[in-house]
């Protein structure tokens, strides 16, 4: 069992000091870098028999070293790796599916998810009409308004850390003012939100990368709107759509898990509706293609091009009905009749004529700001997040080297933590490798997900910016809607206890320095 293995390796350490034989408690009341020892521990920035000279010194530091290393291996057996399961549903916020009574989607990378074949396609028409038409930098943001050094790019070059800091005023820090407003733009910078991003990011790097190789002069601020334009116009001109409609086999992905969900619920007498900025042809010939002709009477409510997020704030839009050729009708709307489909209007009008409110309505969409953030801040509606990234990064996790790179990178954080009290010349030599080997290891780790970037998700130990709104907006996230059909439509989701800095009695790097005991360690297979 993992967590017999865990025991042993932890009761070798606390028992032994990492040496191979028990060692009485430490008497003294606490101990430099790590502060009062636990019973029956033994602090390793405090050793029994200090050496004195520094050849000793640097010996008992590489000593510490290779005693954490054994342990990082035995605590990891191999059952230990591949504990997350990529369908899994991940809880922000306490919640019951027992109280949801209605159930809302987005369309788009919601109720149908694309094929990365996508991407290129948008990426080439926008090029396209970026040249019949018509510096900045991508970077990743954390959660605190830190650049990560290493994953800033001036077009397709990287750009030294050195630069990126005398840019921001001799800081790694963005101000407040220059970051992202509510939805995701700033005065000066973007928050790339959703899978739709990735061919605009790609062709904002490829023109910036063409402009800087050829000596070509250009306006930073003009090229981006030109860019974002050109984006923008794959989606009004309705060429995503075109290519979309002509090979739905090829672009539409779990279009019958998308049938089982939504029959699923509509089985347990939830009730339906749909939200999206797409038009009604569109997500007609895509709801056909996923669930059937008769899709529509899976809905209580479906509303096309509905002017998303300002369907959620702007109360002036009424709604307008479509007859069945899609073209706009003159009735004035009183009620919103199942199986009838309805253009724009507004989220207000929509609360007084369905009376949905509140934590009984849970709305799945893939955009933070577009889909969610109005729902949950202003209306008090459970929000699930659709993020397609999400299999792949817990794959990457589930990996050996992922959790062994992981592991280690902690406990030699702890080490250098608690042995920063030896000063002498000799000991900051080795403390130096140990920062070079920490640092060599956080490229390994986020090369892993990403060369340019890493994770979506973190950082090199941070939360990113991205991961702090999700965490904000959103009761739910996970892959794809889909991972609903693992659980009962009365399950109830509980957040796992994140340990605060102060009450983290289960991180690896403390456990590994033997500074506290570990009383629950035969539970730590199971954490998430």
């Amino acid at each position: 069992m993992a967590g017999a293995g865990l025991r042993a390796a932890a009761r070798r350490w606390l028992l032994g000091g990492g040496q191979g034989g028990p060692r009485a408690a430490s008497t003294s009341p606490s101990c430099p870098g790590c502060g009062p020892p636990g019973p029956g521990a033994h602090c390793p920035g405090t050793p029994r028999s200090a050496p004195t000279g520094g050849a000793e010194l640097s010996a008992h530091l590489w000593a510490r070293y290779q005693d954490m290393r054994r342990l990082v291996h035995d605590l990891l057996p191999p059952e230990v790796c591949s504990l997350l399961n990529p369908a899994a549903i991940y809880a922000n916020n306490e919640i019951s599916l027992r109280d949801v009574e209605v159930y809302g989607f987005d369309y788009d990378y919601t109720l149908a998810q694309y094929a990365d074949a996508l991407h290129p396609e948008i990426f080439s028409a926008a090029r396209d009409i970026l040249i019949e038409h018509y510096k900045s930098l991508l970077m990743k943001i954390d959660a605190f308004h830190y650049v990560q050094l290493g994953t800033a790019y001036r077009g397709l070059q990287p750009v030294p850390d050195e630069e990126v800091i005398d840019l921001y005023g001799g800081t790694q820090h963005i101000p407040l003012y220059q970051m992202s407003g509510f939805y995701g733009k700033g005065p000066s910078i973007k928050q790339f939100m959703d899978i739709f991003s990735l061919p605009e990011m790609a062709l904002l790097s490829c023109v910036v990368d063409h402009f800087l190789g050829h000596g070509l002069e250009f306006d930073q601020a003009h090229l981006y709107k030109d860019v974002t334009d050109a984006i923008r116009d794959v989606h009004v001109k309705g060429l995503m759509y075109q290519w979309i409609e002509q090979d739905m086999e090829k672009y539409i992905l779990r279009g019958d898990e998308t049938f089982a969900v939504l029959s699923r619920l509509v089985a347990h007498g939830k009730q339906l509706f749909l939200i999206t900025n797409s038009p009604f042809s569109f997500v007609d010939k895509g709801m056909r293609h996923m669930v059937g002709p008769d899709w529509r009477q899976l809905f209580d409510v479906v509303i096309v091009q509905a002017d998303k997020p300002s369907f959620f704030t702007d109360r002036r839009k009424p709604f307008r009905k479509l007859d069945e050729k899609g073209s706009l009708q003159w009735d004035r709307i009183t009620r919103l009749e199942k199986g009838k489909i309805y253009r724009q209007g507004n989220l207000f009008d929509f609360l007084r004529l369905t009376e949905w409110r509140g934590p009984r309505v849970l709305y799945f969409g893939d955009h933070l700001y577009s889909d969610l953030a109005d729902l949950m801040l202003r209306h008090g509606w459970r929000t699930g997040a659709i993020i397609p990234e999400l299999e792949r990064e817990i794959r990457i996790i589930n990996t050996e080297q992922y959790m062994h790179s992981l592991t280690w990178q902690q406990a030699l954080t702890g080490l250098l933590e608690r042995m920063q009290t030896y000063q002498d010349a000799e000991s900051r030599q080795v403390l130096a490798a140990w920062m070079k080997e920490r640092q060599e290891l956080r490229c390994i780790t986020k090369a892993l997900f990403n060369a340019q970037f890493g994770s979506i998700f973190r950082t090199f130990h941070n939360p990113t910016y991205f991961s702090r709104r999700l965490v904000r907006f959103s009761d739910l996230y996970m892959a794809s809607l889909s991972c609903l059909l693992n659980y009962r439509v009365d399950f109830t989701f509980y957040p796992r206890r994140t340990p605060l800095q102060h009450e983290a009695p289960l991180w690896m790097d403390q456990l590994c320095t033997g500074c506290m005991k570990t009383p629950f360690l035969g539970d730590m297979a199971h954490i998430r």
